[in-house]
Parts: C-alpha cells; sequence; structure tokens
C-alpha cells in the first residue's frame, strides 16, 4: 500500500481516505479540487498497476498547508503500516511536529519519500535523516534513476525534454521514485529501512553527478 499526501484524488479513488485539518482534527477526505494529489496517483499506478493507495489530503482549494496536517497524515499513514509513504511536496521551515513524525514514520520502518526541488534551500521533510529525497532530472527515462548531491535520487518528472506537459519536476519525481519502491515490493523485496530503499536506487541509478536542470 502506497500512501500519498496531497491534495487527494478522485471521487472513486477516495475510499479509506482522510483530509487533515489545520487544527489537528480530520474528516474523510474529499475530491481533489487541484489535480495534483490525482496526477501524482496516476504516476504511481503507472509503475505499479494495481497498487493500492490511501489518500491523505493535505490540501484543499490551495496548494497550501501547516506543518500539523502534514504531520497528522505521516502518523496516520504509518500506523496504517504503509509500504511507501509519497510527499510531493514540501514545507521551508523546520517544525518541530513535522520533524517528529517524520522521524517516527522512519523509526517504524516506513519509507518515506518526499520532494526536494533543485533550486532553493532546504526543503521539509526531504531533508530529515532516513527520509528519501527526490527531485527531476530530465536525464531519466521512465525507468532512469540518478543519483545526486547530498544523496538525492533523481528520476522521470514529466519535463518538456520527456515529453511531458503541465505539472512535473520534483513533484512528480517523488511519485516517480515511490513507484519505483511499490513495484519492487511488489515483486518481494524487502528493505529493512528508508537508507536500504536509498541504497537499491542508488545502485540501480543509470546516472551520478551533476544535477541535471531541466526539471524544477
Amino acid at each position: 500500500m502506497v500512501g500519498v499526501i496531497d491534495s487527494g484524488g478522485a471521487v472513486d479513488d477516495l475510499a479509506g481516505g482522510r483530509l487533515f485539518l489545520p487544527d489537528g482534527t480530520w474528516v474523510a477526505a474529499r475530491p481533489d479540487l487541484l489535480g495534483h494529489g490525482t496526477a501524482v496517483a496516476g504516476v504511481i499506478r503507472r509503475g505499479v498497476p494495481g497498487v493500492q493507495i490511501v489518500h491523505a489530503q493535505v490540501f484543499q482549494d490551495r496548494p497550501v498547508t501547516t506543518a500539523i496536517q502534514v504531520a497528522g497524515a505521516l502518523d496516520w499513514l504509518a500506523g496504517r503500516k504503509a509500504d511507501v509513504i509519497c510527499l510531493s511536496l514540501g514545507l521551508a521551515a523546520d517544525r518541530a511536529p513535522l520533524r517528529r513524525a517524520a522521524l517516527a514514520a522512519v523509526a517504524a520502518g516506513r519509507i518515506v519519500v518526499a520532494a526536494a526541488p533543485a533550486r532553493g534551500g532546504p526543503c521539509y521533510p526531504a531533508a530529515y535523516p532516513g527520509v528519501i529525497a527526490a527531485t527531476g532530472d530530465a536525464r531519466c527515462g521512465w525507468d532512469g534513476l540518478s543519483v545526486l548531491a547530498g544523496g538525492v535520487i533523481g528520476a522521470w518528472c514529466g519535463s518538456p525534454e520527456q515529453g511531458g506537459a503541465g505539472q512535473g519536476g520534483a513533484s512528480l519525481a517523488a511519485a516517480r521514485v515511490a513507484g519505483h519502491l511499490a513495484a519492487r515490493i511488489a515483486s518481494g523485496a524487502g528493505f529493512a529501512d528508508g537508507a536500504a530503499a536509498r541504497d537499491a536506487l542508488a545502485g540501480a541509478a543509470r546516472f551520478h553527478g551533476p544535477e541535471c536542470r531541466g526539471c524544477a
């Protein structure tokens, strides 16, 4: 099972999902108004047809969220023992609730993948220890991977060079990395923790070295 922390999913893809609110409470997930979570789920399913996806919604009509909401989503998906937790998002500030939840998920053996844009400062939770940071690399085809500075994993990101249009960049790269891992798990692979999962991806990487600037 892959947990997606984003803007939710399509009407027929919300079973069992939750919408996390700024006050720390939650309600049943609502349809995706931004299309972002739907796109993320689509990338994951393209790589792993039939995989179960559970949506933990932290955006509604705007791509704005809080550390409390994302922390609640992480806690919930970790408690559900999601094989992979995908966050195609990032917060600019290191907040205590988010740090606690991310490190707790990692300590519980959950594989957490988070978007790390190629430009700008640290992004959270991607910058936390044990979290697999993913960014777009236009050199990578659908099945390709790269290892960039700081151990960041580069992947297909729907860039124009790859024939993509519209949404792309680190968001879709995180989804693609989550899909790579989910496919391996579905095929019987096991990972002791996020570090082992990242090492497996790095071992399969075709490219090593300078970050490709084709994807933001």
